[in-house]
């Protein structure tokens, strides 16, 4: 087909070959007088839509309702109008091309399908919602006090300890299944009660757009789901019907409920940088447009998945923001992450934010935030296509976040490499400038990432070494010795499975000889300094679920299609950390307490070591990761009388020990902070 140079728009020098269909609505849309079903694929010579009973072949009861040719549009979609409501009813387009060839494809726009995404569903949305849902709203919880727990959607019940139903194990409805507890310890929580206990204010779902790795039919897998098949229509596998596709979106909607009821906001992770396979339904609609290409005609692969999106092209720029404003506006999501948001370009990602702000009372407290980096590079661009990777970040609006993973590595060694030390494990020296930095979210240095809001802090997630895990790798390989396997871009230790399990009571120290259990205390002893760092930093707080009762996946650092039981949460192991969780419980409360502990300035304050103390309005903490012991002269913390009165720094609790005024000694000129010890002070 001829290119048609006259469809460029303004202000961009990516070439449009087509006309564009900015305005109107794709996908099947319900309304009062009946549904329309509309599909831009300008360069089809013909467009079938076909009609179905049923969400797949082979289902009982499935037939062909009707096939009917759609009438082309000037704007290179095409369209047909029933006067009914068609919802329930499953469809498909076959596209034929000039050179005869026919292609069958689902709806790229679509918001429902059948089982594994293969057919696309009518929904008529006023008959998904769930009693109550027009009272739902985005909780009351300022940016200020927002703590990100980031899980997925099986890891959270698919322990059959955790006390969920079993039919909810690994569904979307466990998390509607308030007042669970841990089998045989009924006054341990677990579910959405131990969020409740916990105090955090936001969980960040893992995929749960529908993905093309678990069948689900059979969900006989486990994945981690950044594999996108259909990006507005909610995964079956994780429902307790896949076949129906109405269940699905009212769980989801029920599933946000729950957790808006408890309190909690509900960030939805996507993934627009890729596709599951380049055989995708954009592809088939219009080839050679939704992907991008090298000037050789192969697929970029910034994403390490072999498909690119060309996000810098006005068609898919268009989908990715009514996408996320749908999710937004339809499942009543607080939030987005975005994976990969440096293979996106900034003018996309700046669009989205204002459609967001958009949305009526609650759009601006929506929150982005993404990936501000690829898995490679990507196919060569336009000069003026910004990408919104961290030479772009100046570019993004100033309420699109991302995560600094200057802090990661700088708290806890770097990330590939799992036997360099950070800050907390054994490089505190070469680490305390750049942490002194980080506690103040890079704002005064050379390099500023932005304002506090903008900055997700972080030491563990998802992806890579879970926390428990690189900690228990570097002091592997600087205390016991463990033999490191060097690669080119990564290296791992080989650590004793005990550290792994780390049995902290008297028999299981006992057992595995003094050696490593001065390691495993050492470890312990960095769980709490990166956390207490992290929660007393400015910017956003976030940590994997799991995290606060140290979290292993022995040593795997990409544990995306393993079995379920390395990734779920366990909730024995829970329990058994429990003193553990109540320090991150109390370090999250005292975060919600003050908003100066979101944006307040970092005033640092000097020793003669490289302790890092720092000073947050009333508050003054300290990071000893030494074997010393370090010396705060209260001359130089900022400490001035009030009318007259003198105050004091009064000790308000240390990882070692949570008692208030267990750190307050001194001779009221100088505080101490004994080895391996986070601190707090207040003014009193």
């Amino acid at each position: 087909m001829t290119l048609v140079d006259s469809f460029a728009q303004p202000n961009t020098s990516v070439a449009e070959p087509f006309p564009l269909c900015l305005e109107r609505p794709l996908g099947a849309v319900v309304t009062e007088t009946g549904t329309q079903f509309a599909l831009w694929a300008p360069s089809a010579q013909k467009v079938t839509l076909r009609l179905f009973s049923r969400g797949s072949m082979g289902e009982s009861g499935d037939a062909l309702i009707g096939q009917y040719t759609m009438r082309p549009e000037s704007d290179g979609s095409w369209t047909y109008d029933f006067a009914d409501n068609m919802h329930g009813v499953y469809y498909d387009f076959l596209i034929e091309r000039d050179c005869g060839s026919v292609d069958r494809i689902a709806d790229p726009w679509a918001r429902g399908a059948g089982v594994n995404g293969r057919r696309s569903m009518v929904v008529d949305f006023s008959r998904t919602n769930p009693d109550g849902w027009y009272r739902d709203h985005m909780p009351d919880v300022p940016l200020a006090q927002t703590v990100v727990w980031e899980t997925h959607v099986g890891d959270f019940s698919n322990d059959p300890a955790g006390g969920f139903p079993e039919s909810h194990r690994g569904k979307y409805l466990a998390f509607t299944d308030d007042g669970t507890s841990l089998d045989g310890h009924p006054d341990f929580p677990t579910g959405i009660a131990y969020l409740k206990k916990l105090g955090v204010t936001a969980v960040q779902l893992m995929p749960i757009y529908d993905f093309g790795s678990v069948d689900e039919e059979t969900c006989d897998r486990y994945n981690w789901g950044y594999d996108p098949v259909n990006y507005n229509v909610p995964e079956g596998s994780y429902s307790t019907n896949p076949f129906d596709g109405s269940v699905r979106i009212r769980e989801v909607k029920q599933m946000v409920q729950a957790l808006h009821n408890a309190g909690i906001k509900v960030i939805m992770d996507v993934v627009y940088n890729h596709m599951f396979s380049p055989d995708n339904w954009f592809e088939r609609s219009v080839p050679d447009y939704f992907l991008r290409r090298k000037p050789n005609g192969a697929l970029a692969n910034g994403s390490g998945c072999g498909c690119d999106m060309a996000t810098e092209r006005k068609m898919f720029r268009r989908f990715i923001v009514e996408s996320v404003t749908f999710w937004a506006r339809e499942y009543h999501m607080d939030g987005f992450r975005f994976d990969l948001m440096g293979l996106i370009d900034v003018d996309t990602m700046n669009a989205v934010r204002a459609a967001l702000d958009e949305i009526p009372g609650r759009g601006r407290d929506i929150l982005m935030y993404g990936e501000p980096w690829s898995a490679g590079a990507t196919a060569p661009l336009p000069s003026d296509t910004v990408l919104a990777d961290k030479s772009g970040l100046s570019k993004l609006d100033s309420r699109i976040g991302h995560f600094c993973d200057t802090t990661r590595d700088t708290i806890k060694g770097h990330v590939f490499f799992s036997d360099r030390p950070g800050y907390v494990n054994g490089g505190m020296h070469e680490n305390v400038a750049a942490a002194r930095e980080a506690v103040d979210a890079w704002r005064r240095g050379k390099h500023s990432e932005g304002v506090a809001g903008q900055v997700i802090q972080y030491v563990s997630a998802h992806d890579d070494l879970t926390l428990w895990d690189k900690l228990c790798a570097s002091f592997a390989a600087g205390s016991l010795g463990s033999t490191v396997a060097e690669g080119v871009n990564e290296n791992t230790v080989d650590v004793p499975k005990v550290m792994y399990d780390a049995d902290f009571s008297a028999e299981g120290l006992a057992g595995v000889g003094p050696q490593i259990a001065a390691a495993l205390t050492d470890v312990m002893d960095a769980n709490k300094l990166a956390v207490g760092i992290t929660l007393t930093s400015a910017g956003i707080p976030f940590m994997l679920s799991g995290e606060e009762f140290a979290r292993t996946k022995f040593g795997s650092s990409d544990s995306y299609d393993s079995a379920k039981e390395l990734n779920w949460l366990d909730w024995n192991r829970a329990w058994q950390k429990r003193d553990l969780i109540e320090y991150y419980a109390k370090l999250i409360a005292l975060r919600k307490s003050d908003p100066q502990w979101f944006d307040g300035n970092r005033n640092i304050v000097d020793t003669e070591g490289d302790e890092l103390v720092f000073r947050v309005g009333d508050y003054l903490m300290a990071a000893n990761p030494g074997r010393h012991v370090g010396v705060i002269d209260v001359a130089v913390t900022g400490l001035e009388p009030i009318g007259g009165i003198r105050r004091y720094w009064c000790g308000l609790g240390s990882s070692v020990s949570p008692v208030e005024g267990n750190v307050s000694a001194g001779d009221g000129d100088y505080l101490i902070v004994p080895p391996h010890t986070f601190a707090i002070w207040r003014l009193q």
